[in-house]
């Protein structure tokens, strides 16, 4: 258990004694004749104060049950849940479940009670003349005037040291990195032998060799036999560690020990068996106690398991996944091929249905020979008749189209005779054009302009002058007769003179 828990689960009992003070006092208060919020009848009688008034000096009797009562709350009041150590004796558990016993020592004793609620949770069973602590509240039973504790809770005689000693430990080694994830190793897979670290007649041994031969009886196991309790049982626990190491024979070691009280699992709190799992070269597994029970071996070891039982399945993890990995698979191979035995079973017997003896085929095909030749000669027979009614019908359209030769040459001789009258008419007349149009271009020829007297006039580029006002005196001109040119030179441009014409 951790300091941190240690603290925590003094103050949780520190406010609940707090709690339990404050509404024992609030309920004895009530009766107080100066608490107007909870009068009480008097009967015609004082009545008495309480604890929290002023001591009654009035020289009235006060009966017994209001002295107990008094006394009762003081001892509630003034001493609060403590642990008590001592022997129990006069042990007695009643039908209704709850447990009276005695607390003593060398001087003295005490009347002590536990109830049902509180005595089923002691995890051993509680005899006569064991040396225990008890969480108590002193109180004083009413009805006959008797001083008890009511016992809250039990423990075995020196566990607060043994917590305190397993509190330190665990402090040094985790500071030291003992306890931190990065040196932790993975779980081999497949482990190919697994080694246990227990004594050969614990419990625990046959749980694990059960659980291994439940998920992977293939895998070998060694046994490195040590004491799991006494005195010496941390060493030896340490050695049988050591010799995993040293000598090499399997791929994860479990340190496994049935459950028990912390006296009984100290030997895997002491450090040199911390020392040891922490320098094991082989992955381990620690699976001591039940699933509440923690020890230091539990934080140093690779990995931690609740139960014996636990660090065995954990070992064999991979094993066992694989295991059921193949065994669907071969599942699934015998389906697949059940289903295809039973296809081709199907097919098989198709095909054996179709099977039919050679004679039967032969009879079969000559049938259908016989069938096919009548039909083919049916077939023959309607298409030489058909072809024949065709051939026939294309001869009468022959005969009916074959042109009449006599007619058609004495119409194409009419036809030659008109077509050459009309070549001969159709030449005269464009001949007869060719002369006019052969007539008017000589009319329309230059030269013969110029023959009649007229000549082109020219600039010295070539350009056919025809308005005296693109030319001025000196300009040097061309002058194109009829069958000659002339150079010239423009002296004076003067208007021409009305009614004068060249010739």
């Amino acid at each position: 258990m951790e300091a941190g828990t240690l603290a925590a689960c003094a103050e949780f009992a520190q406010r609940r004694d707090r709690r339990s003070q404050a509404k024992t006092s609030r309920r004895d208060h009530r009766g107080c004749r100066r608490n107007r919020r909870y009068p009480r009848q008097s009967y015609n009688r004082p009545i008495p104060l309480c604890t929290r008034c002023p001591v009654n000096d009035s020289g009235l009797a006060v009966p017994v049950s209001e002295l107990t009562r008094r006394v009762r709350v003081s001892l509630e009041r003034e001493f609060p849940l403590l642990w008590v150590a001592g022997e129990v004796s006069n042990l007695t558990r009643a039908a209704s479940g709850h447990v009276y016993f005695s607390l003593k020592d060398e001087s003295a004793q005490v009347r002590c009670v536990m109830f049902r609620s509180r005595a089923q949770g002691v995890p051993w069973r509680l005899e006569n003349g064991q040396q225990v602590e008890v969480r108590a509240l002193p109180s004083l039973y009413e009805a006959r005037g008797e001083f008890q504790l009511t016992v809250e809770a039990m423990r075995r005689a020196g566990l607060g040291r043994l917590f305190e000693a397993f509190a330190r430990l665990k402090q040094r080694l985790e500071t030291e990195g003992l306890f931190a994830a990065e040196r932790k190793r993975p779980l081999p897979e497949y482990p190919r032998a697994i080694g246990i670290v227990t004594s050969p007649r614990a419990a625990a041994l046959d749980d694990v060799v059960a659980a291994v031969r439940r998920r992977a009886p293939h895998v070998p196991l060694i046994l490195y036999p040590t004491l799991v309790q006494g005195d010496a049982a941390g060493e030896a626990i340490a050695a049988a560690v050591a010799a995993v190491g040293k000598r090499a024979e399997c791929d994860v070691v479990l340190i496994v020990r049935g459950g028990g009280s912390m006296e009984d699992l100290w030997a895997f709190n002491e450090e040199i068996v911390a020392r040891a799992l922490a320098a094991c070269p082989v992955t381990t597994i620690s699976g001591v106690g039940h699933e509440s029970d923690f020890t230091i071996a539990d934080f140093v070891a690779d990995h931690r398991a609740a139960t014996p039982t636990a660090a065995a399945e954990q070992a064999t993890q991979g094993w066992y996944e694989a295991r059921g990995h193949v065994a669907k698979l071969s599942t699934a191979l015998a389906r697949n091929a059940g289903y295809r035995l039973r296809s081709a079973q199907q097919r098989l017997d198709s095909l054996s249905l179709q099977l039919v003896h050679p004679t039967a085929r032969l009879q079969r095909a000559h049938g259908t020979l016989d069938l096919v030749s009548s039909r083919l000669e049916s077939l023959r027979a309607a298409g030489f008749s058909a072809r024949r009614a065709r051939i026939d019908g294309l001869a009468l359209r022959l005969i009916r189209e074959t042109p009449q030769i006599e007619g058609r040459l004495g119409h194409l001789r009419l036809l030659s005779q008109r077509m050459e009258t009309a070549l001969r008419e159709q030449s005269a007349h464009r001949r007869q054009r060719l002369a006019a149009l052969g007539d008017g271009l000589h009319h329309l020829n230059p030269e013969s302009i110029l023959g009649r007297g007229f000549a082109i006039v020219r600039d010295t580029a070539g350009k056919v002058l025809v308005d005296t006002n693109e030319l001025v005196a000196g300009d040097a001109i061309s002058l194109q007769f009829a069958g000659a040119e002339v150079e010239a030179t423009v002296n004076s441009i003067r208007p021409a003179q009305p009614g004068l014409h060249p010739n």
